[in-house]
């Protein structure tokens, strides 16, 4: 199986531990954990052309990608 990249753990290596507690305690942030997961294994599956997409549908799965990246960093920090 293929490394999907952009996975949380490789975007805030810094919030490795906190991204574990959290998935493991914290509901809203398994929400979004779960979210990001499925949204970034469809970025990558059409960036690859296994699933390929219309440009444009292509760019506005990774504009919401990089949304929910941001409200995840921003969830994060607050919990820190």
């Amino acid at each position: 199986m293929s490394n999907t990249p952009h996975e949380l753990h490789e975007e805030f290596p810094e919030f490795a531990e906190k991204i574990h507690a959290l998935k493991v305690s914290d509901n809203h942030f398994v929400k979004l954990a779960d979210e990001y997961h499925e949204l970034n294994r469809t970025v990558h599956r059409a960036e690859t052309n296994v699933e390929p997409v219309e440009e444009l549908a292509e760019v506005d799965l990774r504009k919401r990608r990089a949304a929910l990246k941001d409200e995840i960093y921003a969830y994060l920090k607050e919990q820190a």
